[in-house]
């Protein structure tokens, strides 16, 4: 099931982004879920799910927005490797 979500956006966004409005809904879909991913919000399958995307375009989609898929950070990493020893 999905819900329609009407957002009033000035005409000016569209040709600053160069894109057709339809292209920009689906972008911010993407732009959303990537961030709220890189925040910890929210899991990499339900961003996938929120961008309209399989989780491998997902993956994609943080590469370009130049976000680790992996959300854990350097001293969890340490931690885990001290931990296994």
């Amino acid at each position: 099931m999905s819900v329609a979500l009407k957002i009033e956006m000035p005409e000016g966004a569209f040709s600053a982004l160069h894109k057709s409005p339809d292209e920009f809904g689906k972008e911010m879909r993407i732009v959303a879920a990537v961030k709220w991913y890189e925040m910890t919000v929210i899991s990499q399958e339900k961003a996938a799910e929120i961008a309209g995307l399989s989780r491998v375009d997902f993956i994609d989609a943080l590469g370009r927005f130049r976000v680790s898929p992996f959300q854990c950070g350097t001293q969890e990493i340490l931690a885990e490797i001290s931990d296994a020893n």
